[in-house]
């Protein structure tokens, strides 16, 4: 009988079949310089990217001894201590405590502290606009929030934050209650 040539089969399937190549090192390099490069990375990226951004928006003092302030520019410590600080007393200022129907009041004399070649002028030009704004922001604190503990370094900060939004620039560094009276 003639023999079928059609469909002729190896001697030795297994020699038809390409032998499996072994992964060795190949199969594991993308995995080890995966392991080796990112913390490498991460520590890059924070130390000279993330840390120097969040220093400078928040002035903090580097380790060469320079201040970055929130604009960019550096100071040293010696510069940042001659910064002439003037204070600026606002005496007497009287309103009425929220949710007493004007039977109670506060009297309140405080001295603004800051920096800046006029800083005083800057102060009296503004005079009106800083009262209104001080009166306005004691004007709604109840009694029970002026007697919280803490409530005048609430109120410290909140006027810190208003008198520079007047002023225009970060020259108020400090206020001072020289009279804090609730009748």
């Amino acid at each position: 009988m003639p023999e079928d040539r059609t469909n002729p089969e190896p001697a030795d399937k297994a020699a038809a079949v390409p032998a499996p190549t072994g992964g060795g090192l190949k199969a594991w390099l993308p995995l080890i310089v995966s392991i080796l490069l990112m913390p490498a990375l991460a520590f890059g990226v924070a130390q000279y990217v993330l840390l120097p951004q969040l220093q400078k928006g928040m002035g903090i003092t580097t380790a060469s001894g320079e201040t970055t302030t929130a604009d960019g520019k550096a100071k040293t410590k010696k510069e940042s201590a001659d910064a002439k600080r003037e204070s600026v007393m606002m005496n007497k200022l009287l309103v009425n405590v929220a949710g007493t129907q004007g039977a109670r009041y506060l009297l309140c004399s405080i001295s603004v502290v800051g920096t800046g070649a006029d800083f005083k002028n800057s102060m009296q030009d503004h005079n009106a606009q800083l009262i209104d704004m001080a009166s306005n922001t004691l004007n709604v604190k109840t009694l029970a929030d002026l007697e919280k503990p803490g409530a005048r370094n609430l109120i410290r900060t909140e006027l810190i934050n208003g008198f520079n939004s007047i002023l225009g620039d970060d020259v108020v560094k400090e206020i001072y209650f020289t009279e804090f009276a609730i009748q």
